[in-house]
């Protein structure tokens, strides 16, 4: 059963399915399996009835158009410790559980864009782990080999995803739960920019650290949810926006500066050093330059999460049942958790302290690298031995992933290789603050490199769709550029940093011609519209073409500089939308590079 986005959006446009088909087959698929601790509550029909209705209503009141509801009758499950309204809340602790009012803010806006919840998965309770086995419900089991960890603590998120039950889910994040597990079981896990979705309605690991993550199957499938659900959120204190916050990269580009461990660890494990290395040599095929990267620091970084104060932030989250009930905490989560009791308020300002001067020396790296490229995790574990030596085997597998949101990194975790013992090797793209789209971005071009099978399920890429979606999403304005707002381009950060997403290539309709403007800085083309007498013939323009939220649209078009103007473009298509020209005058001083086809390949001839 295929439940990428893509897919799922062409059968509801043409009628070939409709959401509650969808949802019986989903239903049917799960009984067929059976008992499943990878869920913690499926949701009743009943519950999937109402949500189906309140669909059926939100598409009237747009008119019958599911381009107002992006993710118009798409599956997703959440980790459960993200807040359902309605359903109970256990953080794998069914003691604890409480039933909420009202459901995570990200959730509420997932729903909202049309997506339907299945139902709560399971994790290391109260999201302590990165194993997937400190559960009440039971160890979640890797997808590919049931004998060895599934990884956490979003356990259950990402096996629901990897074996196509869902088409994406919600996770968490603080020390790597939203990224061992997608490596563990070949799936993407997209760890944001701490802040960019809302926290509110999440049981709290580590308030300042944690984030809600996503999984899918593909890394266009994950951004386009990132897409939906992100947002600054005034009820959330830990919430931001780039534009508070100061923009990330823009993109890693066709030729982007990997750092890689300079002495990578692996705990002996031989098959996951040859994964790691022929993705690091896939990367370097792919355009990237390597760059050993001494990692010391980073992992000093890592250390102060568990070793440090911060355990006692996971003390904070649930005070009140480590004082009164203790009893009722998985004995290794409580292990771990009481390890606060021995921090003080002088050891927690010691430690920012050290954190802050770690931060400053690794703050150098990035002069000198787009992205580290590590492996998600040195190595993987049987249950067996995990529960054998459940603390020392946690802490190696957050190896690459304990000091991310230390730092305020973003990451993305892809798919690698398929090892000779026929486990999944992963690895994670790690950049600053912000730069969530520009790893989407190229970890759809990795998966599409790598040739993968998605998941568990079989299925693989299809292939790229040679048209952008028919129309921007609700709240969002299509923008067509030309030339340094392209991708990998000087001033593609001012679409980035104002939460625009990449949608696709396109071609200008055949009636303009492109000159390359003098004395500009950063290098510009004009793109001009042929009148008959000025410019007196046109041909076609390769184009991107942008989704920029409306509301950052006004700011974008007061930093655009004469003699360039937004005003509506021809696509190839037919289609007329927002994007860059140029006044007429300046064709006497200009010279036509219209002949190469578009900017990037005007740029190469000057290379």
């Amino acid at each position: 059963m295929d439940l990428l986005i893509s897919t799922l959006r062409r059968q509801y446009h043409s009628g070939a399915l409709m959401p509650v088909q969808l949802m019986d087959a989903i239903a049917s698929r799960c009984d067929a399996i059976g008992p499943d601790n990878a869920w913690i509550l499926r949701l009743p029909a009943p519950a999937i009835a109402a949500q189906l209705a309140a669909l059926e209503r939100r598409r009237q009141e747009a008119g019958g158009s599911l381009e107002k509801l992006p993710l118009y009758g798409i599956p997703f499950a959440i980790k459960d410790n993200i807040d359902y309204a309605g359903a109970p809340t256990t953080a794998a602790c069914p003691e604890f559980a409480y039933v909420p009012p009202e459901s995570a803010t990200v959730v509420g806006k997932l729903i909202a864009a049309g997506a339907i919840l299945i139902g709560k998965t399971n994790l290391d309770q109260f999201a302590t782990g990165l194993v997937g086995t400190r559960s009440p419900y039971g160890a979640v089991a890797n997808t590919f080999r049931p004998e060895y960890i599934s990884g956490g603590s979003s356990s259950g998120s990402a096996s629901v995803v990897a074996r196509g039950l869902v088409s994406f889910a919600l996770g968490t994040d603080t020390a790597g739960s939203g990224r061992v597990p997608a490596g563990f079981n070949n799936i993407v896990g997209i760890k944001p920019t701490v802040g960019r979705l809302s926290a509110r309605g999440m049981v709290p690991a580590c308030r300042t650290l944690d984030c809600i993550s996503i999984f899918a199957l593909t890394a266009a499938d994950g951004a386009q949810v990132l897409d939906v659900a992100s947002g600054y959120d005034a009820q959330d204190p830990y919430s931001s926006n780039p534009g508070t916050a100061g923009p990330g990269a823009a993109s890693l580009g066709a030729a982007p500066r990997l750092g890689v461990p300079a002495q990578p660890e692996f705990f002996g494990d031989a098959e996951q050093e040859r994964a790691f290395e022929a993705a690091v040599e896939r990367a370097r095929r792919m355009g990237a330059s390597i760059h050993p990267v001494d990692m010391a620091p980073f992992l000093e970084i890592a250390a102060l999460l568990y070793d440090g104060p911060w355990v006692a932030e996971r003390y904070a989250a649930i005070e009140a049942v480590m004082r009164e009930r203790p009893q009722i905490v998985h004995p290794v989560v409580r292990q771990v958790i009481e390890r606060a009791l021995g921090q003080s308020a002088i050891d927690a300002f010691k430690g920012q302290y050290r954190r802050e001067e770690l931060r400053r020396l690794t703050s150098a790296v990035w002069q000198g690298i787009d992205a580290l490229l590590v492996p998600t995790s040195p190595t993987i574990y049987t249950i067996e031995q995990v529960n054998a030596d459940p603390v020392t085997k946690n802490s190696q597998l957050g190896t690459y992933t304990n000091f991310v949101n230390l730092l305020d990194l973003c990451a993305i975790a892809l798919p690698a290789a398929m090892r000779g013992d026929g486990l999944p090797a992963g690895v994670t793209l790690i950049a600053p603050a912000w730069c969530d789209q520009a790893l989407a971005d190229y970890g759809a071009r990795w998966q599409r490199d790598t040739g993968l099978p998605l998941g568990a399920t079989g299925l693989t890429l299809p292939p790229a769709d040679a048209a952008p979606p028919a129309a921007p999403a609700a709240g969002q304005v299509r923008i067509a550029v030309v030339g340094a707002h392209l991708r990998g381009l000087p001033l593609n950060h001012q679409l980035v940093s104002r939460g625009a997403r990449f949608v696709g290539e396109a071609q200008s309709a055949p009636t303009y011609r492109l000159f390359a403007l003098p004395g500009t800085v950063p290098p510009k083309p004009g793109m001009v519209r042929a009148d008959g007498a000025t410019v007196p013939a046109g041909t076609s323009i390769a184009l991107e073409l942008w989704d920029m939220p409306l509301v950052r649209f006004g700011e974008f078009v007061a930093e655009v500089p004469p003699p360039l103007a937004i005003g509506s473009v021809e696509l190839s298509d037919g289609a007329w939308v927002k994007g860059f020209v140029c006044e007429g005058h300046v064709v006497a001083q200009a010279t036509d590079i219209s002949g190469f086809g578009g900017w990037r390949a005007y740029l190469a001839s000057l290379a």
